[in-house]
């Protein structure tokens, strides 16, 4: 070891790699016998694994703009499967639900409360929806949430039904809503496409027959198929502590079946199902492929998003659940980095990459149109680059969410991103590029395309700073009293004043204070005077954004 130039103590741990250079020394060969995750829960499954396939139920997610009616569209399917006589309806409402058409086919929907959540569960590499329904509203169009919903339906790579509602309005134009579905490829079958359009009224009803024997009929398409002899796996939709019942997770079975009694184990949690009921808040035994189920017995409250394994006994979930905490810390030390574009220069170079997907947020949308029109413009044999999403706006969490997913990068147009979208592009290892002059844009990702790109200065941000007051002090100018809220700020930094997710001015440090003195830097949650050089129009509410440029050497 000493030769290698390893320093090591005694009851040091050595890795892999450095056991197997120098046991052979000593004549040993060495085995890696550590099992993954994947492994672990391979080898927990259960029951009859070869059972020959039977067909399951659809899963459906509803999305849609927030006054579209995706919730009375949900309340409407909802209805018509009630059974007459029921008093209440359902009595329960668990985040998903299954519907009966006639005697043997049923669908089973997920009510997602938000993109954010369908992406956050997609980001965490699951793929929970088979089928995706778009709501719009015959008398209002295409929304911007409308796009977002298209957009995280496409990157989910599933079939896209657009239910048209409130067809019952005097304003509602079918034809006008399948003209604007066309500008993001999705094209009426009756207009030659393959998207399936169906109007729909939910206050009253009208058309939710035919929406569901559509849902049906994309399904069987798709041949779902499960094997519901062996041991159950699949996704947690939501989970949470409720009072007396303790760790409660909604679950929804992909292949095989749960039963009550059985061990679990649903991301880092694992535990014995103490008892499940179904969407109609009934006690259940047993769930199979397609159900949506809450289970309760679980030691800790699991992610949604996480997978769910039974398996035989509680030491194998307890196994896989520590090893899944202890993949995810030495993740949290080296985040999984998505596509940026140095990546894309390196990969070119030896030829594995096809496509670059880019999420775009600029300040008008006119820019936005332009950008795209000059991306599309953009060839290269080896690579094009695909826009995920484009929106007018500052850069959020929602839109890193959406990045991390597609496996893609960030391009903002005179927008920054908020404290929150910073913090988890870092975590997630996400590239955020803003730019203010369009031909650098375009100029770098050329030069990515290229295989071109070596640039040798670098954006860093040290933090940001929340502007509370307002001083005005003579030969001094303005000062900002402002609130460390993340990172730090320090005399030499350079600053960006951002109002509403939008760059007003870049410029220096002219002045920092602690109190009444002179400060070299400003930790976070502390409160500091900032000025800054040459620029007085502060205001109360905005953001100070401070970072410095720093030399980048590329391989």
């Amino acid at each position: 070891l000493v030769k290698n130039g390893v320093q090591i103590k005694m009851t040091d741990e050595m890795d892999f790699d450095t056991v197997s250079l120098i046991a052979p020394e000593f004549n040993y060969e060495v085995q890696n016998v550590e099992k993954t995750v994947e492994t672990l829960t391979k080898d927990a499954a259960f029951g009859d694994l070869d059972a020959s396939k039977v067909s399951r139920p659809p899963i459906v997610t509803v999305m849609g703009h927030v006054d579209h009616g995706k919730t009375s569209l949900l309340d409407a399917i909802r209805k018509t499967n009630v059974v007459k006589g029921e008093a209440g309806g359902i009595t329960q409402h668990i985040g998903a639900y299954s519907v009966k058409l006639g005697k043997d086919k049923r669908i089973t929907f997920i009510d997602t409360p938000g993109h954010q959540a369908f992406t956050q569960m997609r980001a965490r590499g699951a793929n929970v929806t088979d089928i995706a329904i778009i709501v719009v509203a015959a008398d209002d169009g295409v929304m911007p949430q409308t796009e977002e919903a298209i957009s995280h339906a496409k990157a989910a790579e599933v079939p896209i039904i657009v239910a048209v509602n409130k067809m019952d309005r005097p304003g509602a134009n079918f034809d006008k809503i399948k003209q604007q579905m066309m500008e993001y490829e999705l094209v009426s079958e009756e207009w030659g496409g393959t998207t399936i359009f169906a109007p729909v009224a939910a206050i009253n009803g009208e058309g939710i027959e035919d929406l569901l024997e559509s849902v049906y009929l994309v399904a069987e398409m798709g041949e779902l198929n499960a094997n519901p002899k062996r041991s159950g796996t699949g996704i947690v939709i939501e989970a949470e502590v409720k009072k007396g019942r303790g760790n409660v997770a909604t679950l929804l079975v992909q292949d095989g079946s749960i039963e009550v009694g059985q061990y679990i184990v649903a991301g880092k949690s694992y535990g014995r199902v103490r008892a499940m009921m179904n969407d109609l808040g009934q006690k259940t035994k047993k769930a199979m492929p397609s159900d949506p189920v809450e289970v309760l017995g679980l030691e800790t409250t699991p992610l949604a998003g996480d997978r769910f394994d039974v398996c035989k006994t509680e030491s194998i979930a307890k196994e896989i659940a520590e090893k899944r905490e202890e993949e995810e810390n030495k993740t949290i030390e080296t985040p999984n980095s998505s596509m940026s574009l140095e990546d894309l220069f390196a990969n070119v170079k030896t030829g594995d990459v096809k496509e670059l997907p880019v999420v775009i947020k600029t300040d008008v949308a006119g820019t936005g149109e332009a950008i795209k029109g000059m991306l599309d413009k953009i060839h290269s044999d080896e690579v094009k680059v695909k826009v995920v999403h484009s929106a007018v706006g500052g850069i959020s969490e929602s839109d890193v969410l959406l990045a991390n997913t597609a496996n893609g990068m960030i391009i903002g147009f005179n927008v920054r991103p908020d404290g929150g979208a910073s913090r988890l592009a870092k975590q997630s290892g996400i590239e955020i590029k803003t730019y203010s002059v369009v031909y650098e844009l375009i100029e770098d990702i050329e030069k990515a395309m290229k295989g071109m790109l070596a640039p040798k200065l670098e954006e860093k941000s040290l933090g940001h700073l929340e502007v509370r007051e307002i001083f005005s002090v003579p030969k001094m100018g303005v000062i900002a009293g402002c609130f460390v809220t993340d990172g730090k700020i320090n005399r030499n930094a350079l600053v960006r004043l951002v109002r509403d997710g939008r760059t007003v001015y870049e410029g220096k440090v002219g002045s920092l204070r602690r109190f009444k003195d002179d400060a070299k830097e400003v930790a976070s949650g502390y409160e500091c005077g900032v000025g800054i050089e040459n620029y007085n129009d502060v205001k109360v509410g905005d953001v100070i954004e401070s970072y410095e440029i720093v030399e980048v050497a590329h391989a």
